[in-house]
């Protein structure tokens, strides 16, 4: 198999992340190529969205939120996730069994002894009357027949995994500060997800690892598997394979991909990028080699945003009084500092509306 060097996965990776060059493509299309943007922290979406799509208007994202063609819902790794409505109601029966595992790994517990399948039907009847509410609301209004769990063990899997759920604008959309109300998947959209597929059948598998290697390819089994916390997606993987291409890493890691994606070339330019928390450029990787240092593997996972240069995590970022301030990982060079604050002032202006183009990069650590 040709071997891809490290640095050609970078540049793969940002091409199809559209982190190489700014896309020219409607926001919806871009959740959609994306397979959604983790959004557990509401506003990190938007700065994800400008650092791939040029002229990108926050407006755009927020009238789909509203519109109810793109949602906020528990789905890949029982994190939350804006999705097209498409893709929510297509994957979210493959991702069941996944979400109930990941509940109950946390509170199998305080959850022992009760029937889930009786809790999730209480739970169905009590959203019945089209209200929205809290996750804690919904646990109190069950808790009469299941005192014992506690309130955070009901809500957590009533909301995370037994009924699926959207979190409902104004949460969400840009600078809205609004707690988080639920409705059931199928009310807010007027349709269900789709039911599971037949034993012995994975269409929605087949479909994960082809939208998958479009958006973050070429990838290791065990990559995907990280992504979306899925344990099945070998049988799809093995099931469409013929019409995959295979790569080996320079770990030797075999790594599949579809054979017309783009690879560039790994000289190509890669420009000044910042991240929000909890990207998936990086978050979606078992081996995230491709583009971040070992040594900084963690900051993706506690939630740093971080500044790209020359396609890998070369700095930390954050806001601090309409100044966007960049703490370096390691050396820059005055071309490279130069080219971080241009794209962080870009930066600022953006996330001020205009107000500020301040930055504040730290010295290179020694």
């Amino acid at each position: 198999m040709p071997v891809l060097t490290t640095r050609a996965l970078n540049r793969a990776t940002l091409a199809r992340q559209l982190l190489l060059e700014r896309a020219d493509m409607p926001v919806f299309d871009a959740v959609s190529h994306l397979c959604g943007l983790q959004a557990q922290e509401p506003q990190e979406p938007f700065t994800g969205l400008w650092s791939r799509l040029h002229a990108f208007d926050p407006a755009a994202l927020d009238a789909l939120m509203t519109g109810r063609r793109v949602v906020r819902t528990h789905l890949m790794r029982r994190t939350v996730h804006l999705l097209t409505a498409d893709d929510a109601v297509a994957w979210r029966s493959r991702h069941d069994a996944m979400l109930r595992q990941r509940v109950l790994g946390v509170y199998r517990r305080e959850l022992a002894g009760v029937d889930l399948g009786e809790l999730a039907a209480a739970g169905r009847a009590v959203l019945a009357d089209g209200e929205p509410r809290s996750m804690p609301e919904l646990a109190r209004a069950v808790a009469d027949h299941w005192p014992d769990p506690g309130p955070r063990a009901l809500g957590e899997v009533l909301v995370a995994a037994l009924i699926p759920m959207v979190q409902l604008p104004p949460r969400g959309l840009w600078r809205a500060r609004a707690g988080v109300r639920y409705l059931p998947l199928a009310s807010w959209l007027g349709r269900a997800a789709d039911p599971p597929a037949p034993e012995g059948a994975d269409p929605v598998g087949e479909v994960l690892v082809r939208r998958y290697l479009a958006a973050f390819g070429p990838a290791a089994t065990a990559d995907l598997r990280a992504w979306s916390g899925l344990a099945g997606l070998p049988a799809a993987v093995a099931a469409m394979r013929g019409e995959l291409v295979a790569f080996r890493d320079e770990r030797g890691r075999e790594l599949l991909d579809l054979p017309d994606a783009p690879r560039p070339d790994p000289g190509t330019p890669a420009p000044v990028r910042f991240l929000p928390a909890f990207d998936n450029a990086l978050l979606g990787y078992h081996d995230r080699g491709r583009i971040v240092d070992d040594a900084h593997r963690g900051l993706s996972v506690a939630g740093e945003r971080v500044v790209l240069v020359d396609g890998r995590v070369a700095a930390t970022w954050d806001v601090d009084a309409d100044a966007v301030s960049v703490t370096p990982l390691r050396g820059l060079s005055r071309a490279d500092r130069a080219d971080v604050a241009e794209e962080g002032r870009a930066l600022a202006s953006f996330l001020s509306d205009g107000e500020s183009d301040r930055v504040r990069i730290a010295a290179s650590p020694r």
